[in-house]
């Protein structure tokens, strides 16, 4: 019988760069100290152009690969992971459906390390995803008005993508420097858990914008591109990570600080068949976890390489199905990190409570994430898809 190798994905972070991440994500989010030099780190490394074309300076990284720096980003601080979300998915929006020309304006800027931060949802609306906020042609320029909130990773952004409604109510997205005159960001997130990802407001006051960064949504939301099941994945794999930092504060926890309950029989905490269990059960659902959400990452590079006649990248019934597996993705994926972060408690006893020790950030961070989408719906549809094939709908949740 031939030797059990055990799985080794492939790292597409420098090992030395997470790190450094996770040496710092506890302490800083015990302070709610924006994790500045992390993401920086990242602007410096050039991870953050993984997705452009070579043609255009980047790596040209498939999707796998890309989920897979978000899982070790994740395990390392999901604060950080999740902050770089609409970077990513700002990228994304222009593999999909951007045009000749704003590949050419955006990508060397990627490329060249500039970060993208995001200004599109809104309080205060019936439903999450309506926009009150107003752009107006002004002779050859554009005015911005509005305000938002969830402004996630602005605060560390060079660029933030606003989404707003023009004088005939089109969506249209602008893409503002951070530092221009009227754009204000405020630091006022304040979730009881991914506290450090930069989600507050920003105010957009008569804000001044070029006809080079204003586009008009091109889907007008008919049609199913793959940017809803990437911004959904991109959720499940910081939930992937998130088990897998539980998994592994739970194991150092266990070998380094817990004692030996006195009824188990036994002399050290790892030796405690409840705590082998507890260990063992926490990491197969870590394991499944980023299992699923590179599985899934996979079923949308396979739906983007199927031939489209619109001009939008993937082939609409092949990205329904990929929308469908992100779903279940999600489902499991969230599952795991809320699990993790609430077991691993069973390894270390009343002292694993106390707050120097910041364990508490595991189920706080994965129950915030998870409160993005609610997962039943997700199950819904998964299950409404298998039993009457009904796709799941347009909009980004999916």
């Amino acid at each position: 019988m031939s030797p059990r190798v055990p799985l080794v994905l492939p790292s597409v972070a420098p090992r030395d760069l997470l790190d450094r991440i996770r040496n710092d994500a506890a302490p800083l989010e015990a302070e709610r100290e924006l994790p500045r030099k992390s993401v920086e780190l990242i602007r410096r490394s050039g991870l953050g152009a993984l997705r452009v074309p070579r043609e255009h300076g980047g790596a040209q990284a498939t999707l796998v690969d890309l989920f897979r720096l978000v899982v070790e980003l994740a395990e390392a601080d999901s604060n950080v992971a999740q902050a770089l979300r609409p970077h990513f998915g700002f990228v994304e929006l222009l593999i999909s459906q951007g045009t000749a020309a704003e590949r050419d304006r955006w990508f060397p800027v990627v490329a060249a390390g500039e970060l993208f931060g995001n200004a599109a949802s809104e309080r205060g609306t019936a439903h999450p995803g309506e926009i009150r906020t107003r752009i107006t042609k002004e002779g050859d320029v554009y005015r911005v008005d509005g305000t938002k909130f969830y402004s996630t990773g602005s605060l560390f952004a060079d660029h933030i993508v606003v989404i707003a409604l023009d004088d005939e109510e089109r969506r249209v997205r602008v893409v503002l420097p951070s530092a221009r005159e009227g754009v204000e960001l405020l630091d006022d997130w304040d979730a009881l858990g991914q506290r450090t990802t930069a989600s507050g407001t920003t105010r957009l006051r008569q804000v001044l914008a070029y006809e080079d960064e204003v586009a008009v949504d091109a889907t007008g939301r008919q049609r199913r591109t793959h940017l809803g099941p990437y911004y959904q994945l991109f959720l499940a794999a910081v939930h992937a990570g998130i088990a897998k930092a539980a998994l592994a504060d739970a194991v150092t926890y266990a070998r380094e600080k817990a004692r030996a309950v006195q009824h188990a029989g036994v002399e050290r905490a790892v030796e405690d068949p409840l705590v082998q269990h507890t260990v063992g059960d926490i990491a197969a659902g870590a394991l499944a976890a980023e299992a699923v959400v590179l599985h899934a990452a996979g079923a949308i590079d396979a739906a983007l390489a199927t031939p489209s006649d619109d001009g939008i990248t993937g082939d609409p019934d092949a990205l329904h199905a990929a929308a469908v597996v992100v779903a279940q993705a999600q489902v499991t994926a969230a599952r795991s990190a809320l699990s993790a972060g609430e077991r691993l408690y069973d390894v270390g006893g009343a002292s694993a409570t106390l707050r120097e020790h910041h364990l508490d950030r595991h189920w706080r961070n994965a129950r915030t994430v998870a409160s993005h989408n609610p997962i039943a719906h997700k199950a819904r549809v998964v299950g409404d898809w298998l039993l009457s094939g009904n796709p799941p709908p347009l909009n980004g949740f999916f």
